[in-house]
């Protein structure tokens, strides 16, 4: 899996001048498109589109210092319709614009090229199981949230503040299958899942019954689930979780992640400062 990531970022570095399909990077990786995107920004700690766009300007700033082409042919090459566009663009990752840059010979910043590779850390194992599941129902109260990757949500805490306890205890008495009680739900994301982006946030149950008409509903098809479990400091065991799921556990076995709801049974401490957590991601098996 890795070598063909690698062949992937090798793609990436052909291709800089011109527009870089994900399918293309995809098929090269033997996954899908939405798996890479999820692999790629786990393992690089940045969204697929913004590691093209910092590797982009990087190699744009070169072209500007050099002074052999006009700001507009530096534009133009690396996908820019204007030099309007391409100056802000610029200024974003470099803090300064072309124009200046070139005048000035001013320091710019630099994006490495990644590849990966396998580092073991430790002799700790991830302990997980396979579920499959006929179609249901979430239902609940649901909002739109910013994403946040590290330390509490301020609106998903002010979101669950605000259902009352006679609402919270409706939707708890409608669970019937697991994963038991109240879950977490996260769906609809952004592909990047870039820091800030939005996503439908769920506080309720799963259930096979018909939901009330006054909660919220989303219909699940069924499918196959990888299921893992943690224990830890609250909340960063359960984002570790996930971070760990896509950048050890799919790189090691013959699954991939596949559209669909994210759910996490957390039971937190009276203290609030531990949990112990349960994740269901909705996988699909690779057929080799």
């Amino acid at each position: 899996m890795l070598e063909r990531l690698n062949e992937a970022m090798a793609h990436i570095e052909r291709h800089l001048d011109e527009q870089i399909e994900v399918a293309d990077l995809a098929r090269i990786a033997l996954t899908s498109e939405y798996h890479f995107r999820r692999l790629f920004s786990a393992l690089a700690g940045m969204p697929l589109s913004e590691y093209i766009r910092r590797r982009r300007l990087t190699v744009a700033g070169a072209d500007v210092l050099a002074g052999e082409r006009t700001l507009l042919d530096v534009a133009v090459r690396h996908g820019y319709g204007s030099a309007e566009a391409f100056a802000r663009a610029f200024h974003a990752v470099h803090g300064v614009g072309p124009g200046e840059a070139r005048r000035t010979g001013a320091a710019l910043r630099a994006q490495p090229r990644m590849s990966f590779r396998l580092t073991v850390e430790g002799s700790g194992s991830m302990e997980y199981r396979i579920v499959t599941k006929d179609a249901f129902a979430l239902v609940g109260r649901r909002a739109r949230v910013p994403l946040v990757h590290e330390g509490m949500n301020p609106a998903i805490v002010a979101f669950i503040r605000g259902i009352d306890r006679e609402t919270t205890a409706r939707i708890e008495a409608l669970s019937d299958q697991e994963p038991a009680g109240i879950v977490n739900v996260s769906d609809n994301l952004a592909d990047d899942r870039a820091e800030g982006s939005e996503l439908d946030y769920w506080h309720g149950v799963v259930t096979g019954g018909t939901p009330p008409e006054d909660l919220d509903a989303l219909p699940v098809a069924a499918g196959t689930w990888a299921v893992f479990t943690t224990s830890g400091a609250f909340p960063q065991a359960v984002q570790y979780l996930w971070r760990d799921v896509f950048t050890q556990w799919f790189p090691s076995n013959p699954y991939r992640s596949r559209p669909g709801p994210e759910i996490s049974r957390v039971r937190v401490s009276t203290d609030g400062t531990t949990a112990d957590a349960e994740l269901w991601i909705p996988v699909e098996r690779v057929v080799a």
